[in-house]
This record gives structure tokens, C-alpha cells and sequence, in this order.
């Protein structure tokens, strides 16, 4: 558990790092004042000032940081060295770099990872270009409250065998589990880390696939990795696919508030993402790193949301600047972007409470 912690807090830190440093680094080349950058968050431990004036600071609260920029809340505009006082081009730039920041580490750390190795489902997959070991059949998805996971399987269990058959793929896995009586018990024999467990399993209704089922995805799945000089790309396609992934699982999310779908009840906070680091940690450091990745990804959508106090928010005073040639009042935007901050620590504190309900 305190290793899982301590990863977890490690990757947060690294990945809200980064994108922190995409602001300050943008911030100092169009020359707007960065005040402070500071590791962790207050209550502060110990800090120093740069060279350049700038606030070193460490502070207690060791997730991710925060860099403050002179003028980010539209205050100091007759200041030269003002966020406030920098043309629209600019602060643009400055606003989106940690966005970017965070897409550039989920390029890297796929990159690296795909270079040692990951759990990837390889059934249909193409595999001119792969290089693949430990193949397996194996429990790839396993839908809430199913048969599969009521009966106590994890994603992750290879298949033995069902009902003392032993197949050789996913295909004629799922191909005996359709053709069978569907009244039947299925006895499932997984491999778990080595050791051999037994679940019975009675299929049932499954919403989701508007048929009886167990509720468990069953697919060829192994360690792949490319060559070297193909990770790269290969880096930047992921990205793209689980940024697209993730801005659909964001609109699903905001879009089931009022359209009364549940997807909003799959989101985790801190707790829920530090439980599945536990999880990931066994797989193995390329894991670990395309864990990380997407949680980069999901950081910088987080980010670019038009939410007052996001970075997407301040994108938004930005735009109605440009449309109506004229600021804000530096007061109007500060008040929208700390009645912004308290609605994102309720919703941090209602996801945590969520959590821990579901630990218990």
C-alpha cells in the first residue's frame, strides 16, 4: 500500500509538473512575470527566490504544483510584465502550453513504454510489425455488476479452461460460450499470478449487449512491443486514439447530468485513480508508463474545459476579449474563477467520498 502510494504521487506529481512547466516556460518567453512556482501545495515548507525575483517554493500537500502568473486573473493590465497587459496571441499560447505539455509526456511515455512492453489485446491486431510474448487467452473487460464479476474473476485472469475445455483463442472461448445452453453453469479455471482458481458462473441477462451472458470480454491478449523506430509513431497514434477516447468519455460524462445516463458514476478522484495504480503496479514499469500517459491525456481535457478556473475557462475571457475588443473586469473574471475553484474542490471532495464508499 505505501508503495502504491508513493507511485502514485510520483506520477500525479511529474504529470501536474509538467504541465505547470508549460505555462511557466511560455509565461517566461513572452515575458509575463511568473511570481511563484511551487512543488506540492500550501501550506508552504520551505521556499527561495531566483535570480530573476521569481518564488521557489516546496510545500507540504506533495501532488503535482502550481505556477502563479502576474496578472492571470485579468488584474495589473497597465503592468508590462502583466499576463493581463500581453496580446491575445500570447496568453493563448501561454494558457494552452500545459495542455500541450501533457499531450508531449503521453507521446514520451507511450513511446518508452511500447519500447519494453505492455499488456495489449492481440487478437485481430497487425502483427507484421509486432513482437509478442506471453500470449494468452485472457479476461479483458468484465461489465459491473455481471456474473463474471459477482463470481469474483479479475481483468487480468488468463482462461484455463471452461467446464474442463481448453481453448486456444478468444474466439472459440466466446464461440462455446454462445452455442451453449444458456441454463448452463460454466465452471471458469483462470491463472492468477501463477495460481489456479475456480469460479462457477450462471449467465444472465446482460443490458448491455441486449442478450444472456456473463458479462466478461474474452480476447487473445499478450506483451507487445515494436521495433524502435516505429514506437514514435506508434506514440502519437495512441495519443491521438486515447485523447479522442477521453473527450468522448468527458462529453458522455457532462452529457449524462442532464440526460440521466450513469456514465458520471464511473469517474474517479484521487483514491479511485491511486487504487487502480495499485492494480497497474503489478503489471510491470511499461505499465505503469502508459497508465501515466493517459492519465496525462485525461489531465489535459480536464484542463481545456471551459470551466472557470480551468485553463479552458481562461480561454474563454480570452475569446470574448478578442469578439468584443475590450477586457473584462479584472474583478468580474476573479470572482468567475474562484466560484469556479470552490465548485472543482466540492466536486474533488464528493468524487473522494465516493470513493472511499466503494473501498468500504
Amino acid at each position: 500500500m505505501i508503495w502504491t502510494i508513493i507511485v502514485f504521487l510520483l506520477v500525479l506529481s511529474v504529470l501536474v509538473l509538467a504541465h505547470e512547466f508549460g505555462h511557466y516556460s511560455m509565461a517566461k518567453k513572452f515575458g509575463a512575470k511568473v511570481e511563484e512556482f511551487g512543488i506540492g501545495f500550501p501550506p508552504r515548507l520551505y521556499s527561495w527566490d531566483g535570480k530573476d525575483g521569481m518564488k521557489w517554493s516546496i510545500n507540504w500537500i506533495p501532488i503535482g504544483g502550481f505556477v502563479k502568473i502576474k496578472g492571470e486573473s485579468g488584474e495589473d493590465k497597465n503592468e508590462p510584465d502583466s499576463f493581463a497587459r500581453k496580446p491575445l496571441y500570447a496568453r493563448f499560447i501561454i494558457l494552452v502550453a500545459g495542455v500541450m505539455m501533457n499531450l508531449i509526456v503521453a507521446v514520451i511515455f507511450i513511446t518508452i513504454s511500447l519500447n519494453f512492453g505492455v499488456l495489449a489485446i492481440t487478437e485481430g491486431a497487425d502483427k507484421s510489425n509486432l513482437m509478442i510474448s506471453d500470449e494468452s487467452v485472457m479476461i479483458t473487460q468484465i461489465l459491473p455488476g455481471s456474473p463474471t464479476e459477482q463470481a469474483g474473476i479479475e481483468v487480468g485472469d488468463k482462461l484455463v479452461s471452461i467446464n474442463s475445455q481448453v481453448f486456444d483463442s478468444g474466439e472459440a472461448a466466446r464461440t462455446f460460450l454462445s452455442s451453449s445452453d444458456t441454463d448452463s453453469v460454466f465452471e471458469f479455471v483462470v491463472d492468477r499470478n501463477g495460481e489456479q482458481l475456480s469460479f462457477n458462473i450462471v449467465p444472465t441477462y446482460i443490458d448491455e449487449i441486449s442478450q444472456m451472458g456473463v458479462g466478461a470480454a474474452i480476447t487473445d491478449a499478450g506483451i507487445v512491443r515494436y521495433p524502435w523506430y516505429i514506437t514514435p509513431v506508434r506514440g502519437v497514434q495512441d495519443t491521438y486514439y486515447y485523447t479522442s477516447a477521453t473527450v468522448v468519455g468527458f462529453y458522455d460524462i457532462i452529457s449524462g447530468l442532464f440526460t440521466g445516463n450513469d456514465a458520471y458514476k464511473q469517474v474517479s478522484g484521487p483514491i479511485g485513480i491511486a487504487t487502480v495504480t495499485g492494480e497497474v503496479i503489478e503489471l510491470g514499469f511499461a505499465n505503469v508508463l502508459r497508465f501515466a500517459a493517459i492519465l496525462s491525456i485525461s489531465l489535459a481535457v480536464l484542463n481545456i474545459l471551459p470551466f472557470p478556473a480551468l485553463d479552458g475557462g481562461r480561454l474563454v475571457f480570452v475569446v470574448i476579449e478578442a469578439i468584443r475588443r475590450k477586457p473584462i473586469s479584472a474583478k468580474i473574471e476573479a470572482v468567475v474563477h474562484n466560484f469556479g475553484f470552490l465548485v472543482l474542490i466540492l466536486v474533488i471532495i464528493l468524487v473522494t467520498y465516493k470513493d472511499i464508499m466503494n473501498l468500504l
